[in-house]
């Protein structure tokens, strides 16, 4: 049922909520209806981006669900193509049109990039800064940092991230990343929560399952929301939306907790690329 979604505070001062829905490869045509079952579920909170290339359709959902802006919190993230500062703003500008929700919740580098030549993470940050101080951004946040990304804007800028959204499953724990964050006010948000997958028919996974009569999906989720991580599923299945929001009636004892944490295969769990060798720019 709508409010029954904890929330996290950030360093700002604001409170994100901690389960939203994620429209990462969801067909741009498809995203309206999507985010609006997501809305009507309980889901408060969605998670776009500029090079998901839907921003139109989240916007439009939460234009005409009824519900008022500020209960909606809505994330994007800057394009890869778009980290010159000049590029940035009118990036953000044209975030801002796409979505038509005034300004936007938070929003994200969504790469370092340090593996391309020419660009620079604290230029880029610094435009952010800039959003941030006018209110169009009303928090502003990083994607895919890792630590020494992180320690550089430490070091040459004024704002902190509030958020660090980054890989983060069972197989790929991210405690060096996640440990930054914690003990810097930075709020760790997990993508690809279920490793694509491919933590689902784990035997560990499948045991907790049993246990508590809840599907795989939801032990995993819930793993999640216990370490105090931000996150936010995706899918286009109205039942799957349903399930993922069926989180907060249930606990994962010590055990269990552990049994998934143990999972951690560090590196080799990654699904996604590393960071710090990304360097996907779109042309």
């Amino acid at each position: 049922m709508p409010g029954t979604v904890p929330t996290v505070s950030l360093n700002d001062g604001r409170a994100i909520p901690q389960l939203g829905f994620g429209v990462y490869q969801v067909e741009p045509e498809q995203t309206a209806e999507a985010v609006a079952t997501a809305l009507e579920v309980g889901y408060r909170h969605v998670d776009t981006a500029q090079m998901y290339g839907n921003e139109a359709g989240v916007g439009e959902a939460v234009r005409a669900s009824g519900l008022a802006r500020e209960d909606v919190w809505v994330t994007s993230k800057l394009s890869n193509a778009a980290h010159a500062p000049d590029d940035a703003r009118r990036a953000f500008d044209e975030t801002l049109a796409a979505l038509d929700l005034g300004y936007v919740d938070l929003f994200l580098v969504h790469w370092p990039l340090t593996a391309v030549d020419g660009l620079d993470i604290v230029a880029t940050w610094k435009v952010l800064e800039e959003l941030h101080a006018d209110g169009r951004a009303r928090s502003v946040g990083v994607s895919n940092f890792q630590v020494p990304h992180l320690r550089r804007l430490a070091q040459e800028c004024d704002v902190v991230p509030a958020v660090n959204q980054v890989e983060v499953h069972p197989y790929l724990a991210n405690e060096e990343v996640r440990a930054y964050g914690r003990d810097h006010g930075i709020v760790t948000e997990a993508w690809s929560p279920i490793a694509q997958g491919a933590v689902l028919t784990d035997p560990a996974v499948l045991a907790v399952a049993r246990e508590l009569d809840r599907t795989p999906a939801q032990v995993v989720l819930r793993w999640h929301v216990q370490r105090g991580d931000v996150v936010f599923p995706k899918s286009v299945t109205a039942e799957r939306v349903r399930e993922n929001f069926a989180l907060f009636d249930f606990e994962l004892d010590g055990s269990q907790m552990e049994q998934l944490t143990s999972l951690d295969k560090g590196e080799e769990g990654r699904t996604g690329p590393h960071p710090d060798t990304f360097d996907y720019v779109p042309g």
